[in-house]
């Protein structure tokens, strides 16, 4: 079993590790370089699906989340039910407080948490990710 699941490591987006950079705060919101999304192996540019931007001024982080369309979602990684930090792993948050669940898109897929996350406006230009802490 165990070796099942070290075969199968490759493969799974939830077992990658979680990558966390610390984040630029600037007037409005918090900017990353876009080379944090991506990393090499084996020679090879290869992308995270998604990471985790942290700051000592920011009471939780933000999950920021690739599409592969280089589109983004930036959402407060603080559970809607109790305000519990969350943890990432592959495409959803949950909660181990509770047990809520949320989708890279911030909906609760399962519950308690009845509310979805908050969401902040991103934009993109050929260096770095603006995540807007207004919205």
């Amino acid at each position: 079993m165990c070796t099942a699941g070290v075969l199968l490591a490759p493969v799974l987006p939830g077992c990658r590790p979680t990558y966390y950079t610390r984040g630029t705060l600037e007037a409005d919101g918090i900017s990353v370089l876009r080379s944090e999304l991506f990393y090499e192996k084996k020679h090879e540019l290869q992308a995270r699906q998604y990471i985790i931007v942290e700051n000592e001024r920011l009471e939780y982080p933000i999950f920021l989340y690739r599409f592969p369309d280089d589109k983004y979602a930036a959402l407060l990684m603080k559970c809607t039910h109790q305000g519990a930090a969350l943890n990432a792993s592959g495409d959803h948050l949950y909660c181990p407080s509770h047990g809520s669940e949320f989708t890279n898109k911030g909906v609760v897929v399962q519950g308690p948490a009845e509310s979805n996350l908050r969401e902040f406006n991103v934009s993109a230009d050929d260096k770095r990710i603006f995540i807007d802490l207004r919205s």
